[in-house]
């Protein structure tokens, strides 16, 4: 082969453009011929190609892989203690109704709903100042949509009468 057929086949080959023809051509040509000095690295990788296809694995793999019977114990051992623990961490029965508290129970029962009556109230006026906040941000919403318009009316007159400003 002309060597400017050669170089347009690497460039096909490349792009991954090439068929098996022009790939066999090109082994061919490389095993055959003594590669110019641009070409040496294709020379190479061509050579390597054709001396790997005759290498072949010596050792055997096993196809059946050694069972195992320790994890299938792991899992029933992890099985077993996490139903154990669930079944020694049953909870006490939970007094459902006012009257079966004590007195200090009472007492701690309706402070504690008097202290977050308390936060409730004061979360309620912080939220009431926002609502402020609110409808000044929507005024200021409203303000910007204004301003679009009139930038736009600007623009519009601008082409009706012919008059660039930058």
């Amino acid at each position: 082969m002309v060597l400017n057929d050669i170089e347009k086949l690497l460039e096909k080959y490349d792009l991954g453009e090439t068929t098996l023809q022009e790939e066999q051509a090109l082994r061919t040509y490389f095993s055959e011929n003594e590669a110019p000095e641009h070409l040496k690295s294709y020379g190479l990788m061509f050579q390597y190609f054709e001396q790997t296809k005759q290498e072949h694995a010596t050792k055997e793999v096993p196809l059946k892989p050694k069972k195992s019977n320790v994890y299938k114990w792991i899992s029933v051992a992890a099985a077993a203690v996490l139903m154990f623990g669930l079944y020694i961490s049953q909870p006490e029965p939970v007094k459902t109704e006012l009257s079966q508290l004590s007195q200090e129970e009472q007492e701690l029962y309706y402070k504690t709903i008097e202290a977050l009556d308390l936060v409730s109230n004061q979360l309620n006026k912080g939220k009431q100042q926002l609502v402020v906040l609110d409808v000044m941000a929507s005024s200021y919403n409203e303000g910007i949509e204004k301003v679009s318009m009139l930038d736009e009316f600007s623009q519009t007159t601008n082409k009706i009468f012919k008059t660039e400003t930058n």
